[in-house]
């Protein structure tokens, strides 16, 4: 699964926020319930439009995009 199969940007929907696809729930939400020590299950459980499918596959991306030898390079072109 890639990035355009899992988020949705679209300006009438949280104004232009990226939601996972198929939902009105912001990506930054699942950061945000993980970031508070909020389990996974439990962002689940508050959210049933989001799939346990779409949750990892965001984070296994997350975690590809983080860790990419390439980091330097993506930090100093958001710098």
């Amino acid at each position: 699964m890639n990035a355009n199969d899992l988020i949705t940007i679209n300006k009438d929907i949280l104004n232009g926020q990226p939601v996972f696809k198929g939902t009105r729930v912001a990506v930054e939400s699942l950061f945000d319930h993980l970031e508070a020590g909020i389990s996974l299950d439990e962002f689940l459980d508050d959210f049933p439009t989001v799939s346990r499918e779409q949750a990892v596959a965001l984070l296994d991306i997350a975690n590809k995009f983080l860790t990419s030898k390439n980091m330097a390079e993506l930090y100093e072109a958001v710098a």
